[in-house]
């Protein structure tokens, strides 16, 4: 890392000598990306360049910015794309390749945390080709009133009720016990519910949401030593009951009206105070330690629980890229070089944005510089991601689409979604050409 921080303070000064470059970073609308504004004025002040930025909202991000990727456009010098684009902006040479440029500052992909490598950098995955840096780690995990928890009637009726304490799920099955118990309870004068999950059907939600129980059940997306082998993996008796106790759960649980709720509907239930658990990235909990209803030592935060068949979450986060039609490309990747640096990995941290830098958590400071800090840490050990082929777009939504309509509208069976899921998925690889 040394050999890092020099070639940067070279670059940036030699830098701020030359012709100044107005970059554009685009990325997602989120509490996130109001971090990386205030981080991104020490890179302003170093560099000499001035920094734009374009963010669109979550449902409507992957559309507007791979539109604008697959048309060649100039807006975007720097994105941070979601994982899942790596392999289609990669074959289709929207990205610049980093390797070259990580190799002369000195950047190595082992300094940062290996599941960030493979899932925001890496195409194709497992090898040392890389196409961005990892610029956000994020994971799904889950949020809860701890002080519901702790109350003293709460407590008793729930150990009368479970034969144990009410405590933190270790177990997909203690987690729904619990959600059950919160369900319709009276808490303070109001009534309150189990649990918001995603369930939302026209992006990527209720994927997002399903996969934490389809994976910890012995859900695989392909037959590990053959490529695109789908049958019998991702319909395994395992993963037909994890979709089915995501169902249950989704059944039992949940507040009324809850049948199109992604991140932000989350969010707005837990803060509240409808729900007892929240299912949600990571990224929204410095904003629930600060919140005044629910902040401070009312709330606590634990990994998604394990399962029968394994102990997974779902992977998010993103990678930051060069745009390979920017005209700015020698100022963009001076961005990556500053934003690589450990002192400013540590402030992008303190900011609220999640680093994927191991000297930062790896800092034996690290777990107990916030609340979440552990949990952060045991959830990004326990990862796995969705497809990051380039036809993703097609699998998801064919995902979207059977697990909607089984766990939500209750068509089917989870069997025959999951042997639909099967057929639409070996329909794509057979147009890819790779079946």
């Amino acid at each position: 890392m040394k050999k890092t921080v020099i070639a940067a303070t070279v670059l940036l000064a030699s830098a701020s000598s030359s012709q100044s470059a107005d970059l554009t970073l685009c990325w997602a609308a989120w509490d996130p990306a109001n971090a990386l504004v205030e981080l991104s004025k020490d890179f302003e002040a170093e560099s000499g360049h001035n920094m734009s930025f374009e963010f669109v909202p979550w449902p409507n991000f992957a559309d507007r910015m791979l539109n604008e990727l697959n048309s060649g456009g100039k807006l975007c010098d720097l994105m941070i794309g979601d994982s899942q684009w790596i392999g289609g902006s990669a074959e289709a040479g929207h990205y610049v390749k980093l390797n070259d440029f990580f190799d002369q500052q000195g950047i190595t992909m082992d300094d940062f945390i290996p599941a960030t490598v493979t899932g925001y950098a890496e195409w194709p995955k497992g090898t040392p080709n890389y196409w961005a840096l990892p610029a956000f780690g994020d994971v799904v995990g889950w949020t809860y009133r701890k002080d519901w928890f702790e109350m003293p009637e709460n407590q008793a009726a729930f150990k009368a009720e479970y034969g144990r304490d009410l405590d933190v799920p270790t177990t997909l099955a203690e987690l729904k016990d619990i959600a059950t118990f919160f369900q319709g309870r009276e808490i303070d004068g109001k009534t309150v519910y189990g649990a918001a999950i995603y369930t939302e059907r026209g992006s990527e939600g209720i994927t997002m949401g399903v996969t934490n129980a389809l994976y910890n059940f012995g859900f695989e997306y392909e037959n590990p030593n053959q490529p695109y082998d789908l049958d019998g993996f991702v319909n395994s008796a395992g993963a037909v009951a994890g979709l089915e106790y995501y169902k249950e759960l989704y059944d039992c649980c949940t507040p009324p009206g809850s049948s199109d709720w992604y991140m932000s509907e989350s969010i707005d239930a837990f803060k509240s105070g409808l729900v007892a658990l929240q299912m949600n990235f990571a990224f929204i909990w410095p904003g629930v330690h600060a919140d005044p209803n629910v902040g401070g030592d009312r709330s606590g935060y634990f990994p998604n629980p394990a399962g029968p068949g394994g102990h997974f979450a779902q992977l998010g986060g993103q990678g930051i890229s060069v745009v390979s039609y920017s005209e700015n490309q020698d100022a963009a990747l001076e961005y990556i070089q500053w934003f690589a640096q450990p002192e400013i990995q540590k402030k992008w941290w303190s900011l609220g944005g999640y680093s994927a830098l191991r000297a930062v958590v790896e800092d034996p400071s690290f777990a107990t510089s916030q609340p979440y800090a552990q949990t952060f840490l045991d959830s990004m050990a326990i990862v796995k991601d969705f497809w990051a082929e380039p036809a993703y777009a097609s699998l998801l939504l064919s995902m979207q689409d059977r697990v909607h309509k089984f766990v939500i509208a209750g068509q089917g069976s989870a069997q025959e979604a999951l042997d639909g899921l099967v057929k639409d998925w070996v329909e794509v690889f057979e147009d890819e050409g790779k079946l």
